[in-house]
């Protein structure tokens, strides 16, 4: 399949998931709600390991520094940021607050100009532009 698609469905999958949380965060406070889904995750990385060996295998090589950057990555995406977002979720609406922190590229493309030294061209600038607007329109 080619990458557009597995985007496409990753897309559709990620614009799920805030609905079906929303959901669950009606009678639970946000940081209990962030445990539950990563239950979840944790649940699905298993049965994941347990169907592909390979990817078990793999993990298990992984020199120290990939395991600590992923690592901090998932403390990063998955516990700080889940928590924020579901703390926005409980408390605004879906159609304001999934756009909003749906934002995070800007950040990855700040560090990833400053850190990596990628480009920086006009169409880049006019999507960050676009992006910053949106945010501004839905406040």
């Amino acid at each position: 399949m080619k990458p557009f698609y597995f985007a496409i469905l990753a897309a559709i999958v990620w614009g799920i998931a805030p609905i079906m949380e929303k959901i669950g965060l009606k009678n639970i406070e946000p940081l209990s709600g962030v445990i539950v889904r990563s239950s979840g995750i944790i649940i699905g990385a298993i049965i994941l390991a347990i169907f592909n060996n390979n990817i078990f295998k793999s993990a298990l090589k992984a020199d120290p520094k990939t395991i600590f950057f992923l690592f901090l990555g998932g403390i990063l995406a998955s516990i700080l940021g889940q928590i924020f977002f579901y703390n926005a979720l409980k408390h605004g609406e879906v159609s304001k607050m999934v756009p909003i922190a749906a934002t995070y590229p800007l950040v990855s493309f700040l560090l990833g100009l400053l850190f990596f030294g990628e480009s920086f061209t006009i169409l880049k600038g006019l999507g960050i532009g676009f992006v910053i607007l949106g945010v501004f329109l839905l406040r």
